[in-house]
């Protein structure tokens, strides 16, 4: 019955969506970020009917640490891969208060000079409650941007928690933004980031920073050719940039271009998008599953009542899992 509506709005917003109307791709990622069911339904729809339009662009994803330069990387990477005639879309998923619920949405004036392009599409996602501060719906917005012409999708994390595994989970390429002076930053940096990163760029290497920013990428092929021992298959490339300065920007599209071009040809790329298309597919039958489970009057009863008992330290949190987990197979009572 909701299905009708949908089937009628479909081809209109897909058709529109694949001829580069931005305003339909505003709206259709507005949909699949709505938590409304009949939304979620329309969404999941219009997916479908662009499936066979997307996969055809080079997904990179950008983090790093606060204060990197993410976001000026960003913005002249983008400029500069217009120039080229490249359509150049940028997923920003913003960081959102836990306590406010408000979203730092400033992802246009961050990128302000890409943000003026036609060629160019900036959509800041606020994260939400979602695992590491990802959007749920970033792997559907990439594939909505790739049916709508964008060839270079960018998505940029906040560079906290588990963002960075979720953003490496869904595209072709990874890239880590450090700083330069890397004796303090290759210490304070993630070990779990750098094992992620397919290229490291030192940005800001520029100024009174040139010498720091080499001798810290040299710091980093040292680190790198350590934590590699133990696998032969990586080899992460490591270079210096400057974003303000628009150096060594050429160099790392290059470098981007050739690695994911040494995966399409040893058959990796499709393997990974493959496992990736699997990743989402459990992600999203497990948060159907949790958001159907707590639409019930009955477990959501039991839920609350769970939570109150572990928050009183009545209950394990495992305890707590355990006997909700029995609502799920239709035996509540069994002790």
């Amino acid at each position: 019955m909701g299905q009708s509506k949908t089937s009628k709005a479909k081809p209109d917003t897909a058709d529109a969506i694949r001829a580069g109307d931005r305003v339909a791709l505003a709206r259709a990622i507005t949909l699949v970020e709505s938590a409304k069911p009949e939304d979620q339904l329309a969404a999941q729809a219009l997916i479908e009917t662009l499936l066979p339009y997307t996969g055809k662009s080079i997904r990179v994803g950008i983090s790093g640490v606060p204060g990197a330069g993410k976001s000026t990387l960003i913005d002249q990477l983008g400029l500069n891969l217009v120039a080229q005639s490249h359509k150049v879309a940028v997923l920003a998923v913003d960081p959102t208060s836990s306590r406010s619920g408000g979203s730092i949405l400033g992802d246009k004036t961050r990128m302000g000079r890409l943000a003026t392009e036609p060629s160019a599409f900036i959509r800041p996602s606020p994260a939400g409650d979602s695992l590491g501060g990802v959007t749920k719906t970033t792997r559907e917005t990439i594939n909505l941007a790739e049916a709508a012409g964008y060839d270079v999708v960018l998505v940029e994390t906040v560079g906290v928690g588990q963002s960075e595994i979720a953003v490496a989970n869904m595209v072709d390429i990874f890239v880590v933004v450090a700083l330069p002076g890397a004796g303090d930053e290759l210490q304070g940096i993630k070990r779990g980031l750098l094992e992620l990163a397919d290229i490291i760029a030192v940005n800001k290497c520029d100024g009174d920073n040139i010498e720091r920013a080499l001798r810290a990428a040299v710091e980093y092929k040292t680190g790198l050719h350590i934590l590699a021992a133990g696998n032969p298959g990586w080899s992460p490339s490591v270079l210096t940039v400057s974003a303000k300065e628009n150096t060594g920007l050429d160099e790392l599209w290059s470098k981007i271009k050739q690695r994911h071009a040494e995966l399409a040809t040893s058959g990796d790329l499709a393997k990974r998008r493959a496992q990736q298309a699997v990743q989402w597919m459990r992600e999203i039958f497990d948060q159907r599953l949790l958001a159907a489970f707590k639409g019930s009057r009955q477990a959501a009863r039991h839920w609350h009542e769970m939570e109150e008992k572990v928050r009183a330290g009545a209950l394990s949190p495992g305890a707590a899992a355990e006997q909700l987990s029995r609502l799920t197979t239709g035996d509540p009572n069994k002790s």
